[in-house]
């Protein structure tokens, strides 16, 4: 299937999840993809997030490049060199120009930022506030365990329970918030190695302390403003510095479920 004739797939967010999704969807086939972020992405896990590439320009994730564009019409060019275009539009205003076959929300912010099943032929979202057959056509599980990447066609995916999936053992260990608004300041890098008990950054001078030993595997960049709840990062319990490099095995199997989506769609013409 050439450029001309694959279906175009524009993804709202580009953070770790949706990355992993697009890298799904890219080697199978379906190339003409196009992610839409903010202007100011705060993706924890940077080294495999596209949504990089609107600070870097571009920046690639297993081999598959991403890179920032300012127009929707500079797509084309992008695809013909292999490359996945990032677009600064949280409000997905270039649809109208886009004119997708397929509009994925990946932006995980637990509920409908706006998304509905009129912005193009299949739409799907990801994880909880999306009614499969009211708001989307289908909602692909996003929580950790049994029907992870499970495609729905009618009904939502399991509600936000507030707590982080269970990694090496540990949930909400795992994971840091902003206690207060402020600027994160940190010194370490992705893929650092600390300790229980040592300093991950600071927000507004208030320290933030690792509550077990790992891998920094997502870690905002120092000098970040941030409201309160802010995630500014996480430890992998495990220790492999090559999975900070890595999309996860959530994010693969939630880009399982949008392919199945899709291709049911192409294929065999589904339709809730």
């Amino acid at each position: 299937m050439s450029n001309m004739t694959q279906p175009t797939i524009v993804i709202r967010g580009a953070g770790d999840l949706a990355t992993g999704v697009a890298l799904r969807l890219y080697r199978a086939g379906l190339r003409k993809l196009v992610l839409l972020e903010t202007a100011n992405p705060l993706a924890v896990r940077r080294t495999v997030a596209f949504s990089e590439a609107v600070y870097h320009g571009q920046v690639s994730v297993e081999g598959v490049t991403a890179e920032f564009l300012r127009v929707p019409g500079s797509a084309a060019a992008s695809w013909k060199n292999g490359r996945i275009p990032v677009l600064a539009d949280p409000s997905a205003e270039t649809l109208a120009t886009l004119r997708p076959e397929v509009l994925v929300d990946a932006i995980i912010a637990k509920r409908n930022l706006g998304t509905s099943r009129s912005q193009a032929p299949l739409v799907i979202g990801l994880g909880p506030g999306f009614t499969a057959g009211e708001d989307v056509h289908k909602v692909v599980e996003t929580k950790r365990g049994h029907r992870l990447g499970r495609v729905l066609s009618i009904g939502s995916a399991e509600p936000n329970t507030g707590v982080p999936g269970n990694v090496g053992g540990f949930t909400i260990e795992r994971v840091y918030w902003a206690e207060s608004p402020g600027v994160f300041s940190t010194p370490l890098q992705i893929g650092d190695t600390v300790s229980k008990g040592e300093t991950l950054g600071t927000v507004a001078g208030i320290p933030v302390v690792a509550a077990i030993t790992g891998v920094v595997r997502g870690l905002l960049r120092d000098g970040t403003p941030v409201t309160k709840r802010t995630k500014l990062g996480d430890v992998d319990p495990r220790g492999i510095l090559a999975y900070c490099g890595e999309v996860s095995d959530k994010a693969l199997s939630i880009g399982g479920g949008v392919l199945e989506a899709i291709t049911a769609h192409l294929l065999m013409g589904s339709h809730p």
